[in-house]
């Protein structure tokens, strides 16, 4: 699919390589950035693919220069995140214990086991885990009360490019009655269910992923 479209991956702030910013962390400030970044790259209108957090910065950027976006796939999104139930609540307070008194590598040996949960993922969890245990302490937290302050319900409504919400059936991260609202808030938009799937869809089920966007993104 790659040799079909310019892709261009961004490390959102606090992550990879980009920098965290000194002042406070925000979806709306991370949204800025990206559109800077189009903007610096002298790129039109673009396709915005974003899981979860990058969802979130998918919809800011749609909101706040909506000529930059020529189409959404959100994965496993929301407009304003809930625990699903008790036990995901309990899951993010033993997390919040964790990021303030446990090694990085424990933080992400949660998160793994969360998203890939099942014995055959073992491979997915390991990489998980080197994966965000390279992020630090201080990014993480930002990158948390950042998501845990979004709200994008009063503007789903003014959204007007196509947009398809991506639903891992078996998310324990985000319920199912929370992506079926965001697609039904937003006029047209398309809620697809991937069966067999958690919260990282395009990793747990990439040929699925894969086929469901290539279609979406067809001719637009």
């Amino acid at each position: 699919m790659a040799d079909d479209y310019r892709v261009i991956l961004v490390d959102l702030p606090g992550h990879g390589r980009s920098a965290l910013p000194a002042g406070r962390l925000t979806v709306d400030g991370m949204a800025r950035d990206v559109e800077a970044l189009l903007v610096h790259l002298a790129e039109g209108p673009v396709h915005v693919v974003g899981l979860s957090l990058g969802a979130c910065v998918a919809l800011a950027l749609a909101r706040c220069a909506p000529g930059r976006v020529r189409s959404l796939t959100l994965v496993n999104a929301f407009a304003r995140l809930r625990p699903v139930d008790a036990h995901a609540t309990l899951r993010l307070a033993v997390r919040a214990v964790l990021l303030g008194m446990a090694p990085m590598t424990a933080v992400a040996a949660l998160v793994a086991r969360t998203v890939f949960p099942r014995p055959e993922q073992a491979a997915l969890r390991r990489a998980a885990v080197a994966s965000l245990a390279r992020t630090s302490r201080r990014a993480y937290a930002a990158a948390a009360a950042a998501v845990a302050a979004f709200d994008a319900r009063a503007s789903l409504a003014e959204l007007r490019c196509p947009t398809m919400v991506v639903a891992g059936i078996e998310d324990s991260t985000v319920g199912i009655d929370a992506k079926d609202a965001l697609a039904r808030a937003i006029a047209g938009a398309r809620l697809v269910l991937v069966p067999e799937s958690g919260h990282v869809t395009n990793v747990d089920q990439p040929v699925a992923f894969n086929a469901v966007l290539t279609e979406f993104l067809a001719g637009r």
